[in-house]
């Protein structure tokens, strides 16, 4: 697979936070998931939101965020609210 940005929902800025975030590839991105990909970016001092946790795993899952099933919406806004 290799580049972040042919994956949906990865645009230019957010492969360009996430590979200084260290996530250099699609490989890698769904190795260690949504989730901590989130945490990585926040860490780099980026500021992050529920959008962007939901294009994660939806380019994970290969589709739109739009599209993600609502029970991992609702995994992910509750997630979300812990790392506020």
């Amino acid at each position: 697979m290799g580049r972040l940005q042919k994956m949906p929902n990865i645009a230019k800025v957010l492969e360009e936070k996430l590979l200084k975030a260290g996530i250099n590839s699609a490989e890698e991105l769904i190795s260690i998931g949504s989730k901590e990909a989130f945490l990585r970016l926040k860490t780099q001092g980026n500021e992050v939101c529920f959008n962007q946790l939901c294009a994660l795993e939806g380019a994970i899952q290969g589709i739109r965020w739009h599209y993600l099933d609502v029970a991992v919406k609702k995994d992910l806004k509750s997630f979300y609210e812990t790392t506020k």
